[in-house]
């Protein structure tokens, strides 16, 4: 009954998917979200989803490989000439999706963007860079304030986007509503939480290894409707598969459960200084934060909601990092010692906390959990479900007191760590500050050996353990259900589907 149920609301979604004509020769793959994107713009937006999108959309200087090796992409290759100048090769011959040509002036014009863009989410990402300066055609270099062993790292992502200057300074601030990269496919259109669709980009540098002619993204919060409809036929990928979905598609002969490991993380971002949402017992003690923590059973809290796939964790990266600290583990449930720290701190009991969560059904049932599990320690926990995007925004506005927040993860551990705890990044929404986290997090960047990176890292998170402006919850692994007439996928552990190689069989 419940996926006949999930069924007869997505076939009722699906009416706009089908007024996108379409030939019946070409070769589209529909892929399934688990929420909307945030704005499509790398220079502004900062959702996982946003990411997926911008995979199949958007090529990247460097990209990662599955073994998190750093690979040219729209670079051919790189050298430091000393420690403070980087060098990045360009590819001939690539062109927008507009068809203006991507040159090393197009480089210069995007980097500077993400330093002075108002609202930019890639200034800190790119911090360390004084000016540019373009050697020849296809031929850059970066200037660097201080060595920064991460910036190679930085560029594998969004701030390796590089975008059509022409289009931007058309478009504007509306640049994210039609943006215009140099990747395979180009935007044809988005209906907010309905579709994104993108077409083939014949231009594409790399045209050979693309064998589909459209795309189409449809965010479909709820898991249940996702399964159905990779069930129907009506998705060929969904990105995320929640575990407790994953036997029945492994059950199903016609689809493929591709399960990896990741990058990513779940936790609690809470509201220590931005703005009078922070005025609450939570946002003003430590010893709350610490309470609350202890409070909650990760395994439990894993086992009851995802089948015990996850791994609790008290760090922003996974196991397998070579910067996990295997020494930070997670405490084990305390509700005595819980109930001493607020006694302790001295609020009224019990302590009222609002929790935001995306209204994903699986987390909505992760904050039920948390909201019972807390209750005997003292806390009373509200949750306030809202859609993801409007999520997001409130917490850059810092209209929220607690959130239950995802992020999708980075090979280097700066990308993990420097955006959400170092007092400089617009990324910390909680406004976290202290002084020898951010000493430390800059300290990492300029050291190139992984060990001596590590050791500062345990550093940060003595500090960050004592504050806890994040409680972190579980590392996850990446499940990506296909049907199996999808050819040529290759997972990567940051989980972003790359759509090189991919094609339909007839």
């Amino acid at each position: 009954m419940r996926a006949w149920l999930a069924l007869a609301v997505y076939l009722s979604m699906l009416l706009p998917i089908a007024a996108a004509a379409q030939s019946p020769s070409e070769h589209v793959l529909r892929i399934g979200l688990r929420e909307d994107p945030d704005l499509l713009d790398p220079t502004l937006g900062s959702s996982y989803v946003g990411r997926v999108v911008f995979a199949g959309m958007c090529d990247r200087l460097f990209d990662i490989n599955a073994r998190l090796e750093i690979v040219p992409q729209l670079a051919t290759g790189y050298e430091f000439k000393d420690p403070t100048h980087l060098t990045i090769h360009l590819r001939p011959g690539v062109t927008f999706q507009d068809g203006e040509k991507l040159d090393a002036e197009a480089v210069k014009f995007k980097l500077l963007r993400d330093l002075t863009a108002k609202g930019s989410l890639r200034k800190g990402d790119v911090s360390s860079i004084q000016s540019i300066d373009v050697v020849d055609a296809l031929t850059v270099s970066l200037n660097l304030k201080v060595p920064d062993a991460t910036l190679l790292a930085q560029l594998t992502d969004r701030a390796g986007i590089m975008l059509s200057p022409k289009a931007v300074r058309e478009a504007g601030d509306a640049f994210g509503l039609h943006p215009v990269c140099a990747g395979a496919f180009a935007f044809v259109e988005r209906v907010p939480q309905d579709r994104m669709v993108l077409r083939r980009f014949d231009g594409y540098w790399n045209a050979g290894a693309i064998h589909l002619d459209r795309v189409i993204y449809q965010p479909i919060p709820n898991s249940a409707v996702r399964l159905a409809n990779l069930q129907a036929g009506s998705l060929d990928m969904v990105e995320y598969v929640v575990p407790t979905d994953a036997p029945a598609i492994q059950k199903d002969p016609r689809l493929q459960l591709v399960v990896g490991d990741s990058l990513a993380y779940m936790g609690i971002t809470i509201n220590v200084a931005h703005g009078a949402a922070a005025n609450t017992p939570l946002g003003q003690h430590a010893e709350v934060r610490q309470a609350l923590d202890i409070a909650i059973d990760r395994k439990a809290l894993i086992d009851v909601v995802y089948s015990g796939m996850y791994t609790p964790t008290v760090q922003a990266n996974p196991p397998g990092s070579p910067f996990y600290v295997p020494q930070v583990q997670p405490p084990p449930m305390d509700v005595a010692k819980a109930r001493a720290l607020l006694l302790h701190a001295g609020v009224k009991l019990p302590v009222p906390v609002v929790l935001t969560i995306p209204n994903n059904p699986d987390l909505l049932q992760v904050g039920e959990v948390i909201q019972a599990m807390t209750r005997d320690a003292g806390f009373d926990v509200h949750i306030k479900a809202m859609e993801f995007a409007s999520a997001l925004q409130a917490a850059r506005s810092g209209e929220f007191e607690s959130f239950l927040i995802y992020f999708s993860g980075r090979a280097d551990a700066d990308g993990n760590m420097w955006p959400f705890l170092h007092s400089a990044n617009t990324s910390n929404y909680q406004f976290y500050t202290n002084a020898l986290v951010d000493q430390l997090l800059d300290e990492a960047r300029g050291i190139n050996d992984v060990g001596q990176r590590r050791d500062i890292y345990a550093k940060v998170w003595q500090e960050e353990r004592k504050d806890l402006p994040i409680v972190y919850l579980w590392t996850y692994k990446n499940t990506v259900g296909i049907n199996r007439h999808v050819i040529g996928f290759e997972p990567v552990p940051d989980g972003l589907i790359r759509l090189t190689g991919v094609s339909l069989a007839n």
